[in-house]
């Protein structure tokens, strides 16, 4: 009787954290959305919060546009500041794979600007 022994492939497990990593983003969104509903209903026994709950036609559809236009400004000041750039070449200082391949690609092109420069001699 032959047992069946499942085999763990590497690509598979990879395959697997992408498919992870890209559900979380979409979970973060859903997060995201549920926050601003616990953020509005911490206002429900509070004097602004009876007026956001009796005009709630209106008030929820102004907090949303206004959440989502906050959200889009702080998103804007972050790329105009640079600081998720910043973050991540940090992060690549301390990754030794990606300071190969930037060591790498800086020989290519030392090469590449010597090569230039003999071709351009030789053109003359």
């Amino acid at each position: 009787m032959k047992i069946y022994k499942p085999s763990l492939n590497k690509r598979s497990f990879i395959r697997w954290k992408i498919y992870f990593d890209r559900s979380r983003m979409y979970i973060g969104y859903i997060q995201f959305f549920l926050i601003g509903i616990v953020f509005l209903q911490s206002f429900k026994n509070k004097p602004w919060g009876d007026l956001i709950f009796k005009y709630a036609i209106i008030s929820i559809p102004v907090a949303l546009i206004l959440f989502v236009f906050l959200s889009l400004l702080l998103g804007y000041m972050d790329t105009k500041l640079g600081f998720r750039e910043e973050e991540l070449r940090n992060l690549s200082k301390s990754n030794p794979v990606m300071m190969d391949m930037l060591d790498s690609l800086k020989k290519i092109n030392d090469k590449l600007e010597i090569l230039n420069d003999k071709i351009n001699k030789n053109a003359l």
